[in-house]
């Protein structure tokens, strides 16, 4: 499904990515895991096709959907014109959404549990239900691979559940290949299969998601201890960051 090798990615003159290689089966998830500024973003706008690598290669077999971190719309659109936004490459340039756009979106709701929303306005929404829109957005362009630039910052613990058990959902019950960043090593372990570390423009780790995010590596990529949390009486864990280090 994504095949990247050797890829060079420059912004405003300054090399970000030099020699990253990486691949992703199809139904595969990856987590993009690295400090801020360190070409997560970057990475994600070349997959998508947004920027264009100077050297290397980066192939996508099927078509990408993108969802930005949260943000908001400067005019009062609906739900549901968001939604159908997706469907643009569709409709054409000149064109209207039609009865099967309307359809296709409000398949989208459905499955998303969402479709309660579809008359309010986006910038009134929380958070996480302006992340799950955006979700259906992207998801509307009956896109193959669902490419999420830190899905889950500024929500809540119950929001982040959301997000995470429908990326989840999406990938086994619907076939959809899902790439996404995060700062939050618990969401790779609970759904990812593959992850990538990027500790600086030239040094990455890729691998089975139980190999790369590990206390050493994720110590050395934050430069901070962290140290895996265990839970009584079970096989569940988690990694905790010691933010004292006189501790």
């Amino acid at each position: 499904m994504i095949e990247v090798q050797d890829l060079v990615v420059s912004r405003g003159g300054n090399t970000i990515l030099d020699g990253c290689s990486f691949a992703l089966q199809k139904g595969g998830i990856l987590a993009v895991l690295g400090r801020n500024g360190i070409g997560k973003t970057s990475l994600l706008a070349t997959l998508v096709g947004t920027v264009a690598p100077d050297r290397g290669t980066c192939r996508i077999g099927g078509r990408p959907g993108y969802v930005p971190q949260l943000f908001n719309v400067p005019f009062s659109y609906s739900v549901l014109d968001i939604a159908l936004m997706g469907r643009a490459a569709r409709i054409g340039l000149f064109g209207s959404p039609g009865k099967q756009d309307y359809e296709a979106v409000r398949r989208l709701f459905a499955l998303m549990k969402i479709s309660d929303l579809e008359d309010q306005t986006f910038n009134t929404l929380s958070g996480g239900q302006r992340q799950l829109v955006m979700i259906a957005q992207a998801l509307a362009s009956e896109c193959d691979l669902l490419i999420l630039d830190e899905p889950c910052s500024a929500l809540d613990y119950k929001n982040q559940s959301v997000v995470i058990d429908l990326l989840y959902s999406l990938c086994h019950d619907h076939g959809i290949t899902i790439v996404f960043t995060t700062h939050m090593p618990q969401h790779a372990i609970e759904i990812a299969t593959d992850a990538l570390l990027i500790n600086g423009k030239a040094a990455f780790i890729h691998g089975p998601v139980d190999a790369v995010v590990t206390s050493d590596n994720l110590s050395a990529l934050y430069d901070v201890r962290i140290a895996q949390a265990n839970f009584v009486g079970s096989d569940y864990f988690t990694y905790m960051p010691v933010l004292r280090q006189d501790r």
